[in-house]
């Protein structure tokens, strides 16, 4: 990866916002929205309350499992199998396709909205 000089700032250097993006790693953008959605199912497990145990009967994952998930490995789960996880935990997954103006590269995002904020 080629970094500009117009990304350097007295204080170091200034990141793309994916820090896998930033240490070369492949497939940058997938390990992003994994790590996000793993940070999700881990916020759930917190606020609900539950144990590793608790939280794998609901997911139907064994414990080790859920452990393993919630110290961001990831390397065996899909996009999709992730999201299906967190809907068994009661989190609402939405998908939105958006055409970029000019056609330019998109982007993926995820964006949380809690109960508190008026969602449903």
């Amino acid at each position: 990866m080629t970094r500009s000089r117009d990304r350097r700032t007295p204080a170091g250097e200034i990141g793309s916002n994916n820090v896998f993006a930033d240490l070369g790693l492949p497939n940058p953008e997938e390990r992003l929205l994994k790590s996000k959605l793993v940070s999700k199912i881990s916020d759930v497990i917190e606020k609900r309350r539950l144990t590793q145990a608790e939280a794998g009967k609901l997911m139907d994952l064994p414990q080790p499992k859920v452990s393993e998930l919630c110290n961001g490995r990831t390397e065996t789960y899909s996009i999709e199998r992730l999201y299906r996880l967190l809907t068994r935990l009661g989190v609402t997954v939405s998908v939105v396709l958006e055409d970029q103006p000019g056609w330019k590269t998109g982007t993926v995002e995820v964006m949380g909205i809690s109960a508190k904020e008026g969602h449903r």
